[in-house]
């Protein structure tokens, strides 16, 4: 049975950077499969992927800013597809930096496959324990594509038992 960890990514007293948190805290009353564990992160990095090892995909939720998106999109990435971005902080690293650097370490405990469901936010961080409404509103959304996600690999599986620890 494939093994999942699902992480709220964030910062929760930065409004919509908070967003990763609070669609994991959602996800917690909707999965009940024990092969799927639901966390949160307030790091990155070397931090995340520690969190990620033994397990065989991971689900990443985050705050990202893209330009020429609106705030409140949602976007789907790969572990590919996320650039580089090096720290400003000298002892630690993007993740796709911390994962490329422990294979060429030889771990291989890592996922297989790390898909990252961001939400944009193109507005500045203001000190705030609640996202702005732009984004709340796709929070509902967000938790869906998650299921979705879930309930598709869960179905690979078990032919004939799809959705099987995932309620609706």
């Amino acid at each position: 049975m494939m093994r999942t960890i699902i992480i709220g990514v964030g910062n929760p007293i930065l409004q919509n950077d908070s967003t990763g948190l609070h669609v994991a805290k959602e996800l917690q009353q909707h999965i009940t499969d024990p092969n799927i564990v639901i966390d949160t992160a307030y790091t990155s990095g070397f931090n995340l992927l520690e969190m990620m090892t033994g397990y065989d995909k991971a689900i990443l939720i985050d705050a990202i800013q893209q330009s020429g998106a609106k705030t409140g999109e949602v976007k789907r990435f790969n572990l590919a597809d996320l650039p580089v971005i090096h720290s400003s902080i000298p002892h630690d690293m993007s993740l796709p930096e911390a994962f490329q650097l422990a294979k060429t370490l030889g771990n291989t405990n890592l996922p297989q496959e790390i898909v990252v469901f961001g939400v944009v936010s193109n507005t500045m961080p203001i000190f705030d324990e609640n996202v702005e409404q732009k984004v709340s509103h796709v929070i509902p959304s967000v938790v869906q594509m998650v299921l979705s996600e879930v309930r598709h690999d869960r179905g690979k599986e078990t032919a004939g038992s799809i959705g099987w620890g995932v309620k609706l």
